[in-house]
């Protein structure tokens, strides 16, 4: 006579259950895609002394830079076409809606701070354009800050002139 276990938890003597689905990839970063605050896409950008927040989701293709669309804001070119790249680089361009409010620093150093930021809210969005963002460099935060200046100095490297006589 033959006899057929029934699958057991080990050490308890209660049948189990079939095997959960693996959970979906969460990333826990500040804003994940759990805590998309309505409907929006969250990501914070720093350069130099710019911090600009930047809020995606998907829409009409509208981008805006506090209240302003991205061209009156930056005059020039390259600014423009800087801040537009992270979503060139991942075919979203004209796909969802972004919203940029930035303050500090000037123009340059804005524009640098919204990369950053989109780059980070992209990935959020959508955790396939991450190795895309990487490769261009899009996620890596610029370290270089304006050095202080010193005392008995004319400026951070700059010394008062020297006199022999």
């Amino acid at each position: 006579m033959s006899t057929l276990k029934s699958e057991t938890t080990p050490g308890l003597g209660l049948p189990t259950a079939a095997a959960p689905a693996p959970a979906p990839r969460v990333i826990n970063f500040k804003h994940g895609p759990e805590a998309q605050k309505f409907g929006w896409w969250w990501g914070t950008g720093r350069r130099k002394s710019a911090i600009a927040r930047v809020r995606i989701r998907p829409g009409d293709g509208t981008f805006k830079v506090n209240g302003r669309e991205v061209n009156d804001y930056f005059t020039e070119e390259r600014d423009r076409n800087d801040v537009v790249a992270p979503l060139k680089s991942t075919d979203m361009l004209g796909k969802l809606e972004v919203q940029v409010t930035t303050k500090g620093g000037g123009y340059m150093g804005q524009a640098g701070a919204i990369v950053l930021g989109l780059a980070r809210a992209l990935r959020l969005y959508d955790a396939n354009v991450e190795p895309i963002l990487r490769e261009n460099n899009y996620l890596t935060r610029d370290p270089r800050e304006v050095e202080r200046k010193k005392y008995g100095q004319a400026g951070a490297r700059r010394r008062f002139q020297f006199s022999k006589r």
